[in-house]
């Protein structure tokens, strides 16, 4: 399994307000989404989620986003290390994903820009 980077998941109260200030800390413009009710922004290393309190507490529990080269093969190496796929691998408007809880009970989810 081929580890691209990761990001930083971070939800916010308000999307708007919070935009700006990491556009001007990462450096570029932020690619803007929505997905189950919740407002995505991407910036730099940083994804700042914002929407209603019972999805973002779905999402606080989920540690970071590693984008890998391949969700599929990411899969196959998690399992056989111990860890457990609660979710996925799954389309994305962007690639395909899937969340898992590591031995240590760490729960990540994986990215792949693949359709």
């Amino acid at each position: 399994m081929e580890i691209l980077g990761a990001t930083l998941r971070v939800c916010v109260d308000d999307l708007e307000t919070a935009v700006p200030f990491y556009e001007r800390l990462a450096g570029g413009r932020a690619l803007r989404f929505e997905r189950g009710g919740v407002q995505v922004a991407a910036v730099g290393c940083f994804l700042l989620m914002s929407g209603p309190e019972a999805e973002l507490e779905v999402l606080r529990k989920v540690a970071a986003t590693i984008a890998v080269k391949d969700v599929e093969e990411a899969r196959d190496t998690l399992v056989e290390l111990g860890a457990r796929v609660i979710a996925g691998p799954v389309p994305t408007p962007a690639g395909r994903n899937l969340i898992a809880m590591h031995p240590d009970g760490a729960v990540y989810e994986y990215v792949d820009r693949q359709s």
